[in-house]
C-alpha cells in the first residue's frame, strides 16, 4: 500500500512538472486557435454565402468580417492572457523578447504553440465548410489559389505591388504592437488587465477596417502560416507557397515581424519608462548605484 502511494505521488509529480512545461505554449496554441476558428470562420461564411449555389443570400459583409476578426483576437487574449501573457502572435513574442525581459528560451515553444493552434483552428473551419467550398468551386475536390484558399491564408489583390504589400503588413502590425505596448504599460495609465482584450479588439477592428483590403491584414505570421500549411495539406498544392514568389515569407512573415520590432523600438525609446526595457536598464542601474552610494 505504501509503495503504491509513493508511485502515485511520483507519477503526480512527473505529470505536474510536464504540465507546467507545456502550460504556456498550450495556452498560446489555444488562444491562436480561437483567432483562426472565428476569423477564418467568418471569412468562409461571408465569402462562401455570396455564391448562390451555397446560400440564398449573403451571410456577411466587410463590416461583419472586421468585427469578428477583432472579437477573435480579443477572445484569444482572454483565453491565454492569464497563463502565457496572451501573445498569440510570433511578432509580439519576438518584440517582447528583443526589447523587454521575455526569456528567449521560451520563444521557440511560444511560436510553435501559436503555429499549431492556427493550423488546428484552420483544419476545424475547413472541415466545417468543405462541402460549401466544393459548391463554390464547382466540383468536389476542386481547389483554387488564391480562390477559396484566400478564405484561410492571406493573399494580395493583383494590382498591389510587392513593396506596397510589405508596407501594408508592416503598418498594420506596427499599429497593433504599438497599442499592445501602450495598453499594457502600467506607467502610462493602462486599463485593468481584464479590459486589455477590449483595447485589442478596438485596434484590430480599426486595422481591419482601414488596412484590410489589399493584403487581407494577416498582421500575425502564425495566423497566416498555420492556415496556409493546412490548405497545402488538404489539396490546394504548392501554389499556396509559390504564390507571388513566396509571398507568405517576405510579406506575411517578415512584414509583421519588421512592423512589430519597429513599433517596440519607438515605444520603448520614446515613451516607456519601466525597467523591463533594454533602453532603461542602464539608467535604472545608475540610479540604484546613486541611491546606494548616498
Amino acid at each position: 500500500m505504501f509503495g503504491e502511494t509513493c508511485n502515485l505521488r511520483i507519477l503526480a509529480n512527473v505529470f505536474t512538472r510536464s504540465s507546467e512545461a507545456i502550460r504556456e505554449p498550450a495556452a498560446e496554441a489555444l488562444g491562436t486557435m480561437f483567432i483562426v476558428l472565428f476569423g477564418c470562420g467568418v471569412n468562409c461564411q461571408a465569402g462562401l454565402s455570396s455564391h448562390p449555389t451555397v446560400a440564398p443570400s449573403p451571410q456577411g459583409d466587410p463590416a461583419t468580417v472586421a468585427l469578428v476578426w477583432g472579437a477573435s483576437v480579443a477572445l484569444g487574449v482572454w483565453v491565454a492572457g492569464g497563463i502565457s501573457g496572451g501573445h498569440i502572435n510570433p511578432a509580439v513574442t519576438l518584440a517582447l523578447a528583443t526589447f523587454r525581459d521575455f526569456p528567449w528560451k521560451k520563444v521557440p515553444g511560444y511560436i510553435f504553440g501559436q503555429l499549431i493552434g492556427a493550423l488546428v483552428g484552420a483544419l476545424v473551419v475547413y472541415g466545417n465548410y468543405a462541402r460549401a467550398i466544393d459548391l463554390a468551386e464547382g466540383g468536389a475536390g476542386v481547389r483554387s489559389v488564391p480562390g477559396t484558399a484566400s478564405l484561410f491564408a492571406a493573399y494580395a489583390l493583383d494590382y498591389v505591388p510587392s513593396a506596397n504589400c510589405f508596407f501594408d503588413e508592416f503598418i498594420g502590425t506596427f499599429a497593433l504592437v504599438f497599442v499592445i505596448f501602450a495598453v499594457t504599460d502600467k506607467y502610462n495609465g493602462s486599463p485593468p488587465p481584464g479590459l486589455v482584450p477590449l483595447a485589442i479588439f478596438a485596434v484590430v477592428l480599426g486595422i481591419a477596417a482601414a488596412f484590410g483590403m489589399q493584403t487581407s491584414f494577416a498582421i500575425n505570421p502564425a495566423r497566416d502560416l498555420g492556415p496556409r500549411i493546412m490548405t497545402y495539406m488538404v489539396g490546394y498544392g504548392r501554389k499556396v507557397f509559390n504564390y507571388r514568389s513566396q509571398f507568405w515569407l517576405w510579406c506575411q512573415v517578415l512584414g509583421p515581424i519588421s512592423g512589430a520590432l519597429v513599433a517596440a523600438f519607438i515605444y520603448d525609446a520614446v515613451i516607456y519608462t519601466g525597467p523591463e526595457s533594454v533602453f532603461n536598464r542602464p539608467h535604472v542601474a545608475s540610479r540604484q548605484e546613486f541611491i546606494s552610494f548616498n
